[in-house]
């Protein structure tokens, strides 16, 4: 797709805190809760391990459990929107990173997936009740959380790092474990529904979930529906929403000379916010140009073209007939609908064999609605039949058109996908010390991407060259006797030039550009397409394993060892095929797209021991050992080894020690491997432009002094190189290049560390705190960088002798950007650190006032670096907003439960993040206004209550954002969302 230029209550306790802290949530660890675990007998089993762990011992890793009740209290059924609120997943992929002109592509279109510590969608494993489930995107092993049944959750898990030894690869960042609710009997009912205090941004939801229990207790059988259904939101819904939105924007400042020159004051700021910005040169109805002078001299509907007041240094103006900027971003979010059924049962047949099986079905659709297609400088020939008709004598030599195509219709994207997953296996007891568990899981998901109001190339230039047909009419040049060619230019160069390629002539349609809904239906139904891009995913997963203890035979001083050995067979296949247009190259809008298909399989073997060493000793109430070691076998990559070593150490009751040192590999997905050369397009804001030279390396200006004579421009030429104030470069108008899969690539690897204590003081009944500091570092990534980052760094190395500068290539002509090839390398290395913080306590002062519980999740970030290449200078991330990764963050809770009623108030809370990097407030101290550098502190408040009418019907209500807190000034929706305050209201009913 072608884009264009693209508390009150505990205030004094969040403070101090915060310190320490970052996750949204009630949460947990899920060890010490065991409501939250799987019981067996007097054991149980958390995620990050396969061996049921006797109770009087904690789980080595640093586990935050999240339970339905804390979801349900969030207001929110879309179950992406309330884990993004996690410190530690505060990067995933939302709704509104889905939508509009944010879009990459329309497989993504709603698709949201989860992102654990900023390290990337596909580093972060998502499982369901500890088994894999099929990915949501083509070509990769990310899983799409839409698909997951909210009202089916008993709890998530969220567990950072070192897990390829116990789950397998894709985990190098944690993993998200949703553990859902079994063994149901009853009826129940909810239903929610919610809205902006503006009447927008609508979701509804309902939820049904039915089960039995049979033969006294042996079997149950559980039938559960579910339909979720999110609003379209427009961006123009808050164009008057304070400073915010699109169209508010910090611009160059027209009173500064250009950053780095002689006339750059630094008394005054290079940057300054403006409003009411437009799109210089180019309107809706069309701005012509008769004299070829690159300047509009008329509309497309005849009027003198005002032109505005131009902001120097800019693409922009303010005023005058040229297309307001903050008409071209689409959607806020997408129309998402879902209906999903799901079918769970078990059976006992004996303690040694229970059988169990599941089945999920997923119809989902989405759709959004990003900017319409556009033109700049198009050439209309002299006898062109509506030039002549409009313009007359005052266009001799024919005219230069630049348009946005608004009344060609707004391009959409939709995603139709229909997702199968089916779980069947068996498990039991071999004695009363060993266990064994073997299943089979196949999921499927198929999706329809249409795009729509594409304009197809050979047929959109054939009609504009619309002549007369000499019997007073108009046809196309291409439907005249004799005529085989198509001609057409724009930016003065060639465009279309050759045979029609999808019609013949005499079928052509002649269209009219020139004026506000101009064209004809009947043109655009000839020129425009609707069309349709199919993807297939299909996962296969065996998996066998035997756990349990030496009970029997042996035991240490702390108990008995236990253990858990398996084997494990996985193939992923994807397949995706464009449409017809896209295959062969025939749209305007979108490049040259190839099938990409591609499948690998892995067979793997794992092994884990728990070493429990003393129990109920004096200075050692409990002292254990563990570890994991994993081997794996890949068609494509060949051998790899997971491994971890872990501990746990309570000198008493009160206190115990925990840590964690792990080594983990990611295998690269499908798509990183195997996707073909397709034609995408991009911006770039060339970072040889003279506001961006000082904002890189101490190597960037002679690199680009050195890129820019080799591309043939003179020293003059270099001297009023100046790509931000040209509507044609490509830091305006996107530009065409190539991207594609590198089979050669290897796997990643990741060594991380956790070390932690837990309080549970015995003073405080009720009380639990736990703070665990994380380190993961990963080497030989895979980096997948955007074009911006390709450009960035080219020149930001020592010399342009480097991977980055062979993958773009600039013109002879001005010197810009014009292509680019994207691969992924494995190149890179991440560093991520912090500290994680979870407090909860429930205390009950008398039956009289009722029961309160109070949860904090926090994260301090300590570091977030990347290097890009081997050499490359390290780049912080931490405070970019882009990610975001607040230093600090945190999500406080509190509840009160009284009777029947249950009041809960909850803040989600992170630090100042950065608006201007590090790099250009170090190049350019006076970027902005110094209160501008930094993005405001995110504070959202919500209230959550509930009235228990009986034993069996409940009503809850809420709001979110309770104080209306907009987006910062300059911001489109951060670091608040812009829906601003909603307000939602649901039932439940147990039934029977």
């Amino acid at each position: 797709m072608n884009f264009r230029r693209s508390l009150l209550l505990g205030a004094a306790f969040i403070p101090a805190m915060t310190m320490l802290a970052a996750s949204p949530v009630e949460a947990q660890q899920a060890q010490d809760a065991t409501d939250a675990s799987t019981d067996e007998g007097d054991q149980i089993i958390v995620t990050g391990t396969r061996i049921a762990t006797p109770l009087g011992f904690d789980n080595p890793n640093p586990v935050v459990s999240i339970t339905a009740a804390t979801i349900e209290q969030s207001g929110r059924t879309n179950i992406t929107d309330f884990l993004v609120t996690s410190p530690a997943l505060l990067g995933s992929r939302r709704n509104i990173d889905s939508a509009g002109s944010n879009l990459p592509n329309g497989q993504l279109v709603g698709v949201n997936l989860l992102n654990l510590r900023n390290l990337g969608t596909a580093r972060t494993l998502v499982l369901v009740d500890g088994r894999r489930h099929v990915a949501g995107y083509p070509g990769t092993a990310s899983v799409d959380t839409n698909t997951i049944p909210t009202d089916l959750i008993e709890r998530a898990d969220v567990l950072t790092g070192g897990v390829s030894a116990i789950y397998g690869a894709d985990g190098v960042s944690g993993v998200v474990n949703f553990i859902m609710k079994k063994d149901f009997e009853g009826l129940r009912l909810r239903a929610q529904n919610s809205i902006s205090q503006r009447g927008d941004a609508g979701e509804h939801f309902i939820a049904a979930t039915a089960g039995k229990n049979f033969a006294d207790g042996r079997g149950n059988i559980t039938f559960a529906y579910e339909f979720n259904q999110t609003d379209r939101f427009q961006q123009t819904k808050r164009l008057n929403y304070g400073r915010t939105g699109p169209s508010w924007s910090f611009v160059r400042n027209p009173n500064d000379g250009s950053p780095g020159s002689d006339a750059d004051d630094p008394n005054v700021p290079d940057r300054i916010l403006l409003n009411n910005l437009r799109w210089a040169d180019s309107s809706m109805g069309g701005a012509v140009d008769v004299d070829f002078d690159g300047v509009p001299d008329f509309a497309g509907e005849g009027n003198p073209y005002d032109l505005g007041s131009y902001v120097p240094g800019t693409a922009f103006t303010i005023g005058g007939d040229s297309t307001p900027r903050d008409s071209y971003y689409g959607d806020y979010t997408p129309f998402t609908r879902k209906h999903m059924f799901n079918a769970m049962a078990h059976f006992e047949v004996s303690p040694a064999l229970n059988i169990y099986a599941e089945a999920k079905y997923v119809k989902s659709k989405a759709y959004t609605y990003s900017q319409p297609s556009y033109d700049f400088y198009t050439e209309l020939f002299a006898d062109n039949y509506y030039l002549n008709q409009q313009f007359g004598a005052t266009a001799p030599d024919g005219a230069l058109v630049s348009r946005d195509n608004f009344d060609f219709g707004v391009r959409r994207a939709e995603l139709d996908r229909e997702l199968w997953r089916t779980v069947i296996g068996a498990n039991g007891d071999l004695s009363d010390h060993l266990k064994y568990d073997a299943s089979f899981v196949f999921g499927q998901s198929s999706q329809n991407a249409t795009n729509s109001n594409d304009r197809i190339a050979d047929r959109y230039w054939a009609a504009l060259d619309a002549v007369a047909d000499g019997n007073g009419g108009v046809t196309c040049r291409i439907n005249l006797p004799g005529q085989t060619t198509i001609n057409a230019n724009s930016y003065g160069t060639s465009f279309y030039s050759g045979a029609p390629q999808t019609f013949r002539p005499g079928e052509c349609v002649p269209l009219n550009i020139l004026g506000n809904g101009s064209p004809s239906k009947e043109a655009l139904d000839w020129v425009l397409a609707s069309h349709t891009e199919y993807a297939r995913l299909r996962q296969y997963v065996a998996s066998a394993s035997i756990s349990g203890d030496t009970g029997a035979f042996f035991e240490l001083p702390g108990g008995p060892i236990g253990f858990a050995i398996g084997a494990e067979y996985r193939k992923e296949t994807s397949r995706q095929v464009p449409s017809y247009y896209s295959q062969n190259g025939y749209l305007q809008d979108s490049g040259l797209q190839t099938i990409d298909s591609g499948s690998f399989d892995v067979k793997e073997a794992y092994a884990e021991v728990r070493l429990p060493l003393l129990l109920d000793k004096p200075f050692a109430q409990e002292l254990s050992l563990g570890a994991a070691l994993r081997l794996s076998d890949y068609s494509t990559v060949g051998s790899t080894t997971a491994w971890n070593v872990n501990g746990t150490y309570a000198p008493i009751k009160d206190i115990s020690f925990r840590g964690t040192y792990s080594v983990s590999v990611r295998a690269p997905n499908i798509s990183e491997l195997f996707a073909g050369s397709s034609t995408v397009f991009d911006f770039i804001v060339d970072p040889c432009g003279p506001e961006r030279i000082a904002e890189g390396t101490s190597s960037r200006a002679a690199n680009c002094t050195a890129a820019l004579t080799a591309a043939g421009l003179t020293a003059e030429q270099q001297a009023d190189f100046d790509p931000a104030n040209d509507a044609t470069s490509p830091q305006n108008s996107s530009i065409p290049g190539t991207q594609g899969g590198n089979a050669s690539l290897s796997e990643e690897k990741a060594k991380t560390w956790t070390a932690g204590i837990v309080l549970r003081p015995e003073f405080v009944p009720g009380l639990m705190l736990s703070a665990d500091w994380y380190n993961i570092r990963i080497t030989k990534a895979i980096n997948y960088s955007t074009v911006q980052d390709i450009a960035d760094l080219c020149y930001d190395q020592p010399t342009l002798d480097n991977q980055y500068c062979s993958l773009i290539t600039r013109s002879s002509t001005n010197g810009y950007i014009n292509t680019f090839n994207v691969i992924p390398q494995n190149v890179a290395s991440y560093e991520t650190a912090g500290l994680d913080l979870s407090v909860n306590y429930r205390f009950e002062p008398s039956p009289a006032i009722g029961a309160f519980t109070l949860q904090l999740v926090g994260n301090y970030l300590n570091k977030l670096e990347f290097v890009p290449s081997p050499g490359a200078e390290l780049e912080n991330e931490r405070d970019n907003y882009l990610y975001p990764a607040p230093k600090f963050s945190a999500t406080f809770d509190l509840t009160w439960t009284k009777g029947p009623f249950s009041v809960n108030y909850g803040i989600n809370w992170w630090d100042k993040t950065r608006r201007v990097t590090r790099e250009q407030e170090a190049a350019n101290p006076d970027y902005v206004d110094s209160k501008y550098i930094w993005f405001k502190e995110k504070w959202e408040h919500e209230l959550y209550i509930s009235a228990n009418v009986d034993d069996r019907f409940t009503v809850y209500g809420g709001v979110n954002n309770l104080f209306d807190t907009k987006p910062d000034i300059g911001a489109v929706a951060y670091p608040v969302s812009a829906v601003g305050r909603s307000f939602y209201l649901g039932v439940k009913a147990n039934v029977f």
